[in-house]
């Protein structure tokens, strides 16, 4: 019998999942261990001398925290803060972290999101599995005077100011439960001690919604040369994304009325040209800006990536303001 995808096991009614909950309590035990670590003083949680704003989710697979974390730093910046970015660099391949990113970095060394994150924010980046020593490094190295975590809800090694969790509006916590019988890399009651909730997608009582909206298709080659999605109807169009969850880059294609033939590929997938057999001659490609950032040595003038732009309840960003006010440490005189 075929093992099932985890898009099935975790977020519909298989029933392998029976097999696997016997599972369930050793991870969470596992995790709450962890966590009275922490909590005890046994593993130490370190402070930073600028606050910290954590953004992460619970469940396994993309929910749009990389869009936030661009919106947060524009939004900070516009307000007079220094943001500076930290992440794990998932998938990147070097040999001595951290890893300062610039927005021309090789996604192969330091991951394809903080390439992405120093190409749309600007704002100083670092990555590691350290995320403790890769913000010290932007405070050594860069004028910050706030940090940014683009995922890391569960790296508690990293003290924070604000916890930011960021859920998918559709698939919510799947099944509810924790890996490896579900999504959750911590029990669903964490959500009562994070400060935010965010929500891609509709949002319920006390979380904040956010939608993603597709912007116009800027080609690889020659970043000037901008078109509407509209430009691409009437013509068989080729599509790829290899994200959290692929689905949602297509669904929003379809929706702006384009022809595509889908191509789904693994998350922090790393990309070469074997990959695009599929193409034919005078066919667009349209994928994602994540997936851009490791597919441009290799484009060719047909390659298109669909930039997203986060669009938030005016109310949030006000909360978060109201949260670092009342958390900046008092000066006595």
């Amino acid at each position: 019998m075929k093992r099932p995808d985890p898009e099935t096991l975790w977020y519909g009614r298989h029933p392998a999942v029976l097999a696997l909950l016997p599972l369930v309590p050793v991870y969470c035990g596992a995790v709450g261990l962890r966590r009275l670590a922490y909590r005890l003083g046994i593993r130490h949680r370190q402070r930073l001398p600028v606050p910290v704003i954590v953004v992460g989710n619970l469940t396994v697979g993309g929910t749009g925290k990389t869009p936030l974390v661009a919106w947060l730093a524009d939004f900070l910046r516009l307000r007079g803060f220094r943001p500076g970015i930290v992440a794990r660099g998932y998938g990147g391949r070097a040999r001595h972290w951290p890893q300062q990113v610039r927005p021309d970095a090789d996604p192969v060394a330091v991951g394809d999101e903080p390439v992405l994150l120093a190409q749309l924010t600007h704002c100083p980046v670092a990555v590691g599995p350290d995320r403790v020593a890769a913000a010290r490094a932007l405070l050594e190295h860069d004028d910050c005077d706030l940090i940014l975590s683009d995922d890391g809800l569960q790296h508690y090694a990293l003290g924070r100011d604000i916890e930011i969790a960021v859920l998918d509006g559709v698939r919510r916590l799947g099944n509810g439960f924790c890996l490896p019988a579900g999504p959750l890399r911590e029990p669903a009651r964490r959500l009562q001690e994070v400060d935010l909730i965010v929500t891609n997608g509709l949002a319920a009582r006390g979380e904040y919604g956010m939608r993603l909206l597709p912007g116009d298709a800027v080609n690889l080659l020659d970043p000037a040369q901008r078109r509407p999605l509209s430009a691409f109807r009437g013509r068989r169009v080729q599509a790829m994304a290899g994200i959290g969850r692929p689905q949602r880059f297509f669904d929003d294609l379809r929706q702006a009325g384009l022809d595509i033939e889908p191509h789904a590929f693994p998350d922090h997938h790393a990309y070469g040209p074997e990959d695009l057999a599929f193409m034919e001659t005078g066919q667009p490609l349209l994928m994602t800006e994540k997936d851009a950032v490791k597919c441009r040595r290799f484009a060719t003038e047909d390659f298109w990536a669909v930039p997203v732009t986060a669009e938030l309840d005016v109310r949030f960003g006000e909360r978060v303001l109201e949260l670092l006010e009342a958390r900046r440490p008092v000066v006595e005189e």
